[in-house]
């Protein structure tokens, strides 16, 4: 994908590319495939950019900073 698409736009194109792929088979557990899928590399991306500064991510986020801590569990980006 080229540099000039929004977020909106690639994440539509990756779903569009999906359903494709699916070639008219139901999909399961549609919401929580996405999430996971977006949540972890947005973790990772943010934490690297606040410097590890779980009070600064959580900020950033819009997160109260124990469901951070909460969230970075559940992705083992933190022990």
């Amino acid at each position: 994908m080229s540099s000039n698409h929004n977020l909106h736009d690639c994440v539509r194109a990756s779903l569009e590319a999906y359903f494709r792929d699916l070639d008219g088979t139901d999909p399961a557990d549609l919401h929580d495939m996405l999430v996971k899928a977006v949540e972890r590399p947005l973790l990772e991306v943010v934490m690297e950019q606040s410097q590890n500064n779980q009070s600064r991510a959580a900020q950033w986020l819009g997160l109260n900073r124990n469901t951070l801590r909460k969230k970075l569990l559940e992705h083992k980006l933190i022990d």
